[in-house]
C-alpha cells in the first residue's frame, strides 16, 4: 500500500528532545493513533506500518532519508484515497476481559 500512496507520515522520537526517556514509545503510539483518527475523519485511508523495533526497517529508512542517529523511527503511516471499502472486522474477544481477578 505504500507504493500506491500519494503521501506518508513518518513518526519518530528525537532522543535529544525527550523530557522523559522512558515514554517515547507511548508518545509515538498515541501520536500514530491520533494521526490515524484524523485521517479517517477526513474520509481518507491510512495504514499503520510498523518500523520499530525491526532493525532492518529502522536502518533502511534511516539510510534512505539520512536521519540522524539520535532519532528513533517508530511507525510509517501510508495515506491516500481508499481504492476499496473493506468490511470492519470485530476482533473483540470476551475471554480476554478479566473482571476483579485474573483467572
Amino acid at each position: 500500500m505504500l507504493k500506491q500512496a500519494p503521501a506518508a507520515i513518518l513518526v519518530c522520537a528525537d532522543l535529544g528532545l525527550l523530557t522523559y526517556d522512558e515514554y517515547w514509545v507511548q508518545d509515538c503510539s498515541a501520536a500514530t493513533e491520533n494521526i490515524l483518527l484524523e485521517i479517517a475523519d477526513k474520509d481518507l485511508g491510512a495504514v499503520w506500518l510498523s518500523i520499530y523495533p525491526l532493525k532492518d526497517r529502522v536502518e533502511g529508512i534511516k539510510n534512505l532519508l539520512n536521519i540522524p542517529e539520535r532519532v528513533i523511527l517508530f511507525s510509517l503511516i501510508s495515506l491516500g484515497y481508499p481504492t476499496e471499502e473493506k468490511a470492519l472486522k470485530n476482533e473483540f474477544k470476551e475471554d480476554r476481559i478479566k473482571r476483579n481477578y485474573w483467572n
